[in-house]
């Protein structure tokens, strides 16, 4: 079957890095990833199925690694070589649709834990164990292939069927908008900040409806879409402001006294938590939903302050349904901006690392006319 795999190279994984300091096409044109032919994964016991991938979205976690800046933290739990891709919409042998949800919990490996038996399969214990390879998700495990690919196998704990009325291009929305929901839960304060308006800033800010929710958005379109969705929009470079004006916050240093009970940093960086730790209230609590890797970040002011800081990974089976439903009444279809055919996975990657600077939001793989060698 046609697949880009990403391979376990050392030499191509510190070429990658380097690389990416100019672009992430140069870095996917040095790195590991590449385009092949390989066989298709077999099915790996009862319960099973080959889903064939129809759109599969490229997510910030994908970007980091192929850009080679993605922690290794991740080393044990993931396995090589994978074909990358979580974010898919697919079909089944018999044509029904699906969209994948990627956690390889317990349930695909044979496996219990009591992350697991309570619910909460984003947080399972035994990610790197059973009788699968090691992998978080389906897109980072060697037994399973991924969207990126013409072939996968997911277990049927992982299949969402979709509705007749909802196209490809809202489903493949489906998994980032399942992460956005899990972060809201989060949220238990009525004045909010997001930090990031791309595609997970933006699905978390449809995620947080009712609330009074000002996010920081750096490109137009960015500020068009979270501006549709409800919130109050300012530069990135203002947000400091307009919570010290919004709160009547005086300014110590460059810390707020007062601040925004609770801040959603859906970009993951050194300057994102800065600017977190800068505004967010005495006791109020940081929502970590971007990705970060290694960060230097002064922690004094959370100790000072009693800011809480916590992390959302992923979702369970509720927060898909839900995503479901938030992506066709905020129409979140609307975020997918451009599809690439597989051969042209240097443009996509290329694309969807520039996105918001082009006016694009969500950047995918279109795999509907894709033959399979």
């Amino acid at each position: 079957m046609k697949a880009l795999v990403y391979e376990r190279s050392v030499p191509k994984y510190a070429a990658a890095k380097l690389a990416a300091l100019w672009s992430s096409a140069t870095a996917a044109r040095v790195g590991p990833l590449h385009l092949a032919d390989i066989d298709e994964p077999q099915l790996p016991g009862e319960g099973w199925r080959r889903v064939r991938p129809r759109l599969a979205g490229i997510c910030g976690s994908d970007l980091a690694t192929i850009d080679g800046t993605s922690s290794r933290y991740f080393e044990p739990i993931v396995s090589f070589p994978f074909v990358p891709g979580h974010e898919v919409v697919g079909e089944l042998d018999d044509g029904t649709r699906v969209v994948v949800e990627p956690v390889l919990k317990c349930a695909t490996r044979g496996t219990a834990c009591a992350q697991c038996s309570a619910g909460r399969t984003n947080l399972c214990e035994r990610i790197a164990f059973g009788h699968l390879s090691p992998g978080l998700q389906t897109g980072f495990c060697a037994d399973t292939g991924g969207g990126w690919g013409t072939t996968l196998v997911a277990h049927d704990s992982q299949l969402h069927r979709v509705p007749d009325d909802l196209s490809d291009e809202a489903a493949v929305m489906v998994e980032p908008t399942a992460c956005a929901v899990h972060a809201a839960r989060f949220v238990t304060t009525d004045d909010v900040a997001v930090i990031g308006a791309g595609t997970l800033g933006l699905c978390t800010v449809a995620a947080l409806r009712g609330r009074r929710v000002v996010v920081a958005a750096k490109h137009p379109e960015q500020r068009a879409f979270a501006r549709e969705l409800g919130a109050r929009v300012v530069a990135p470079g203002e947000l400091d402001r307009a919570v010290r004006t919004a709160t009547s916050s005086f300014v110590a240093g460059g810390q707020l006294t007062g601040g925004v009970p609770t801040v959603v940093d859906c970009v993951g960086s050194e300057a994102s938590l800065a600017q977190a730790l800068n505004i967010v209230a005495p006791g109020g609590t940081i929502v970590l939903v971007g990705m970060p890797g290694r960060l230097t970040v002064d922690l004094t002011s959370l100790w000072h302050r009693e800011v809480g800081l916590v992390g959302a990974y992923a979702y369970t089976a509720d927060d898909f349904g839900t995503a479901f439903d938030l992506v066709r009444s905020a129409r979140l279809d609307r975020l997918v901006s451009a599809l690439y055919p597989l051969e042209r996975f240097r443009e996509a990657v290329d694309h969807a690392a520039a996105a918001g600077s082009r006016g694009a939001v969500k950047i995918a793989f279109d795999l509907r006319k894709e033959k399979r060698r």
